[in-house]
């Protein structure tokens, strides 16, 4: 089954433990094979099968949730060319 990678963007609000909650909220969607937020860049960084769920759903979660921003241009989009270490490497960023 293909995985694909997204990067989200999250408000500024997600700072202390609140970004466990949102790993929490995104993992939960089904579809989403891992949900991993850093709150110094801001982003959270997912990888799901595209066939149960997309970026607009899972950005949808965060809206919904409050931690997402008034609107989605920031989003990078799928990066499913990424590989394991260069994944590793934005979600260090």
């Amino acid at each position: 089954m293909q995985i694909n990678r997204t990067a989200l963007p999250l408000s500024s609000a997600v700072c202390g433990g609140e970004h466990l909650t949102v790993e929490r909220l995104l993992s939960e969607v089904p579809g989403v094979v891992t949900a991993l937020v850093n709150p110094a860049s801001e982003m959270a960084y997912v990888e799901y099968h595209p066939a149960r769920t997309d970026p607009d759903a899972l950005f949808a979660v965060l809206k919904r949730a409050g931690f997402a921003p008034a609107d989605r241009v920031a989003v990078r989009g799928d990066r499913p060319s990424l590989s394991g270490s260069e994944w590793t490497s934005q979600i260090r960023r």
